[in-house]
């Protein structure tokens, strides 16, 4: 890695790890979810196989990552190939920090749907949680690569520069 990478990398680290930070005093992630919202639930409410998917989407939306999590993992036990579910899964692990978890979840989405532009934009974003940004801008740039025309992608890239001029305007 050259000397400008790594000041781009530990400009970006400054910049996010106030982001970063699992929970604050309130008892709010840093995402402004509710230490509930972000734990992965012991047990949640039964759904008929052909409606899970469904209720892990919205679970997911709503911001319960921990339910969702749990929606999701009944999913992929009654569909395994079903890459989009793998890929919740994993989005939401990352959500209630459970990076190990998440890990292997990306292992069977990228076994599954490795090639598509929303498997690498949501690595990036795991990455960027995790404090590695610069796996998380090889990781957009990739996605970018796949989908030059996707906001969330291009909203994901915006925010890795604008945290870098921030830094420089320090």
């Amino acid at each position: 890695m050259g000397t400008l990478e790594r000041k781009l990398a530990s400009a970006l680290l400054v910049c996010a790890l106030p982001l970063l930070s699992a929970c604050n005093s309130t008892g709010s992630s840093s995402f402004g979810n509710s230490a509930a919202e972000i734990e992965l639930p012991s047990s949640v409410e039964e759904y008929p196989d052909n409606e899970v998917f469904k209720v892990a989407k919205v679970q997911f939306a709503a911001g319960n990552y921990g339910h969702a999590a749990r929606y999701y993992e009944r999913t992929v036990e009654v569909e395994p190939n079903n890459g989009e579910a793998w890929l919740g899964l994993a989005a939401s692990y990352d959500r209630v920090r459970r990076f190990d978890l998440a890990d292997r979840a990306y292992r069977e989405a990228g076994r599954l749907i490795g090639d598509r532009a929303e498997y690498y934009n949501n690595i990036g974003y795991s990455y960027l949680l995790r404090g590695d940004v610069v796996k998380a801008r090889s990781n957009f740039l990739k996605a970018h690569e796949l989908d030059p025309a996707s906001a969330t992608i291009n909203n994901n890239l915006d925010l890795l520069r604008d945290n870098v001029a921030r830094s420089r305007q320090r």
